[in-house]
């Protein structure tokens, strides 16, 4: 039983960037649908598709983004924030800055899962899930 389906996704993707595979795959939900969308718009990743499948839910395929001549991927770390058994919430205007304006921070708001600076664009604050960088 995964209690944690969300840093099972994150883990999934980087672990497959740190072995250097092409291509992940992961059991799919709404907001992991959600966070994977954000990566494509944000360039961390080359692109996705949902399939239907076995399971009800279905799995998502993520292609991962590569340097093309140093072979160095593009997404250097995927981290959880919050946690089930804590959970970090942020303001509009105390949304944080990953790597100094250069990752972006992932939050589930009231108006949809967005990057953090969509959010304060937005005026909304909501929980931060995960940083990318």
């Amino acid at each position: 039983m995964n209690t944690d389906p969300i840093a099972d996704f994150l883990t999934r993707v980087r672990n497959a960037v740190n072995a250097g595979h092409r291509v992940v795959e992961v059991p799919a939900s709404n907001i992991k649908k959600e966070i994977t969308k954000i990566l494509f718009d944000q360039g961390y990743i080359l692109s996705y598709k949902f399939e239907e499948g076995t399971n009800p839910q279905g799995t998502i395929k993520i292609a991962l983004k590569y340097d093309r001549i140093t072979k160095e991927p593009v997404m250097k770390n995927i981290k959880r924030i919050s946690k089930p058994g804590l959970r970090k919430y942020a303001g509009s205007t105390e949304m944080p800055r990953v790597l100094n304006g250069l990752g972006i921070a992932i939050v589930s708001t009231s108006a949809g899962v967005m990057t953090g600076k969509q959010a304060k664009a937005q005026n909304v604050g909501g929980e931060v899930l995960c940083y990318v960088y």
